[in-house]
């Protein structure tokens, strides 16, 4: 399937270096997580830059959403976590080329439990995520809602996190805890991670709280804030029923061009992280 956008000049802007690995977390549920993941690394590969996305949360809505039944998940991030199976031993090729991913399993939810007392527990992504970059570009975490161990497990994988945010009242408080955790992740296992940016999501022009909200988050985190913002959009959260990104579903909808742009502002912002 070939996705109708051409890109090419983002693709001659796009930072080279291998392997970018980005935990896409919030601890709030229906903020807007696996949406974002599975349309960002849409739009990645988009431009021709390959693309894996992990699917930690163990609802396991990013595999769905990517055309994934539970048939084909015999080999998923439960066994990878458990090392049972490398990362490559996982991947699976979706219908979008460019985008691989490695699914969810119903088993998934008992990780936590089973992993108290392994050794090195917290490393258990990141060792397997080490091993299996050199292929991609860049590799997109979907994290659970919760802060657990999946999420730490992220964390520590990751080079930085992304953070969708809802245009709600709740917004800023939910938001302080992630950036504690980050904090103490980077404190102890990480020191490298912090937040890429955060970018809000669900906004509704018609709703006067979302304009609030909006501008209290942008006067609280500054430039952390990308400039684009997702849209509530139809289009948006139909696609996931059919299996597919809203990009492939409906690329001329107003969520599907959204998330193209903020591809292009991640783009922009890691070329200036790697100039400076």
């Amino acid at each position: 399937m070939n996705l109708p956008v051409d890109n090419t000049a983002l693709a001659d802007i796009l930072p080279t270096r291998k392997a970018r690995v980005l935990a896409i977390a919030n601890q709030k549920g229906g903020v807007g997580k696996t949406t974002t993941a599975i349309n960002l690394a849409t739009a990645l590969a988009a431009i021709q830059k390959r693309a894996l996305i992990i699917d930690l949360d163990p609802q396991g809505n990013a595999s769905t959403g990517l055309g994934l039944g539970q048939e084909v998940r015999a080999i998923n991030t439960y066994h990878v976590l458990m090392g049972e199976a490398s990362l490559q031993d996982a991947i699976q090729p979706t219908d979008i080329p460019g985008l691989d991913i490695v699914s969810s399993g119903m088993d998934l939810s008992a990780a936590e439990i089973e992993m108290i007392d392994v050794e090195r527990r917290e490393y258990a992504l990141r060792d397997a995520v080490r091993a299996a970059t050199d292929d991609y570009d860049y590799v997109l975490i979907d994290c659970p809602p919760a802060l657990g161990l999946l999420t730490v497990n992220a964390l520590v994988a990751a080079d930085a996190v992304l953070v969708p945010l809802q245009c709600e009242f709740f917004a800023l408080e939910g938001i302080s805890h992630l950036t504690k955790t980050v904090e103490r992740i980077k404190g102890r296992f990480n020191p490298g991670l912090h937040i890429q940016g955060i970018v809000l999501t669900m906004y509704d022009k018609r709703n006067n709280l979302s304009d609030q909200v909006a501008n209290d988050v942008r006067e609280y985190f500054g430039d952390t804030v990308y400039k684009t913002v997702i849209p509530r959009n139809v289009r948006v959260s139909e696609a996931p029923s059919h299996g597919r990104p809203v990009l492939i579903y409906d690329i001329n909808c107003a969520g599907a061009q959204a998330y193209l742009h903020l591809a292009s502002e991640l783009i922009h912002q890691e070329r200036q992280m790697a100039a400076s």
